[in-house]
Order: structure tokens, then C-alpha cells, then sequence
């Protein structure tokens, strides 16, 4: 009886991975970003995740500040840019304000990435893509160049902030009625003698939601930019 050799088993136990790329860098990052939070995102858990060595990264990145940066913008790609057509184009107040608010949103929900934009001047395409139609929109409302210059760079500290804010409360789980029902509780129990504003007003300080209160202030802040640099309304 004829028999045949054995056929070779490889010794590869897995497939072959697929090879690293920016894109697919940035994308584990959000990965982790959304599920362990900002400081969860190293370069060893990223090349964990990515089944490699941490040092075949610093091949795309040159270290976990440029790498974040390039996941900050990645998140401000999912904003929607209003319509710059000229011909389309609406009351440019609602449309900036409801842009910034779009912002805090998406910015909010990815881990506390928020925070990078903080200690440096985001300049990666879809920031700039956002600060060009933020310039647009002030410039459509007749605002001065200087004052839409430094308008566009506190507006997006607010979002930033904002967008940081909320960040915190989803990884704590907070819920917005709780939390408003143990300040409202706290500011009820403060001796009046000592705290007469805040327990005078503590029924203004707690009444709005966080968007209620965020498109109020944007609102407010648009209105006074076009009064102290604007030549339109």
C-alpha cells in the first residue's frame, strides 16, 4: 500500500495582518480613545491593538502628540460644513452657532480628545477646513478681519471646552437631571447671611439644559462680536 507524505502545516498560526498605514493608525486610536479614554491611548496599547511592535508606529508618527493631533482632526472630519455657496446660504448667526454646536457634540462623544486642542493650535485639514468656514460665516455677518481673527480662536477654546466638559460626564456616566438635582440640593443648604447671591439666584443657576445654556452663551457671544467688530447684523 502506497502511501503519500504528509502535506506541510504552516507554522503560521493566524493570517497574514494587514499592513500599518496613518489611516489605520489613527483609526485603532479612536478605537481606544472611545472605550479606555484619552490616557488610555499609548503607543504600546495602540501597537497591542494593532498586533505589531510600538516602535513600528513611530515609522507613521514621530510621537503620541502628533499621533493624537492626527486623531483630533480625524474626529473634526465627521463635522458637516455648512454650505458655502453664497446662493444657498442662510442666516449665517443660525448656522455658525449651530455648527459650534455640532462641534461640542461630536468632539464630546470621542473619549476627551478635546483635550489636545487645548495645548496646542490644531492645523491638520478638516481644523483648517472649519476655521476657513467659521471665517466665512463671520465674514458673510460684515465682522471686521481682526475681530473674526480672534473671534474664530475663543470661539473654539468654548467648543473645545465644552466638548471637554462633556467628555468628563460620559465616563462617569453622569445624567443631567441628577446632577442638577444635588446642585440645586447644595445651593438650598448654603446659610443666605454668608452666600446672598448664590442662594438668591440658585433657581436661575440651575434652570436649562446644557444645550439650552450652551446656545444661549454662543448666541450672546456672536451678538457681541458683531457689536464691537461687526459693520452688519
Amino acid at each position: 500500500m502506497v502511501t503519500s507524505a504528509p502535506e506541510p502545516v504552516s507554522r503560521r498560526a493566524r493570517p497574514a495582518k494587514p499592513p500599518l498605514t496613518r489611516a489605520g493608525i489613527v483609526a485603532a486610536a479612536i478605537e481606544v480613545l472611545d472605550s479606555e479614554g484619552l490616557d488610555g491611548v499609548t503607543m504600546r496599547r495602540l501597537a497591542r491593538a494593532l498586533d505589531t511592535a510600538a516602535g513600528s508606529l513611530y515609522v507613521y508618527f514621530d510621537n503620541r502628540d502628533e499621533l493624537l493631533a492626527a486623531a483630533y482632526d480625524r474626529v473634526l472630519g465627521e463635522l458637516a460644513l455648512p454650505d458655502p455657496d453664497p446662493e444657498t446660504a442662510g442666516d449665517w448667526r443660525a448656522e455658525l452657532t449651530d455648527l459650534l454646536l455640532d462641534a461640542i457634540t461630536v468632539i464630546g462623544r470621542h473619549g476627551g480628545i478635546a483635550r489636545v486642542a487645548l495645548g496646542a493650535i490644531p492645523t491638520g485639514p478638516n481644523a483648517l477646513a472649519l476655521t476657513e468656514v467659521v471665517l466665512g460665516l463671520l465674514a458673510r455677518g460684515e465682522v471686521e478681519e481682526q475681530a473674526a481673527a480672534w473671534a474664530v480662536d475663543q470661539l473654539m477654546l468654548y467648543v473645545n471646552a465644552a466638548a471637554l466638559e462633556d467628555s468628563t460626564y460620559r465616563r462617569r456616566g453622569a445624567r443631567e437631571p441628577t446632577e442638577v438635582a444635588s446642585l440645586r440640593a447644595t445651593y438650598a443648604a448654603l446659610p443666605a447671611e454668608q452666600y446672598p447671591n448664590t442662594y438668591r439666584m440658585r433657581a436661575a443657576m440651575t434652570t436649562g439644559s446644557g444645550d439650552q445654556r450652551a446656545r444661549w452663551f454662543v448666541e450672546t457671544v456672536l451678538t457681541g462680536i458683531v457689536d464691537s467688530g461687526g459693520r452688519g447684523g
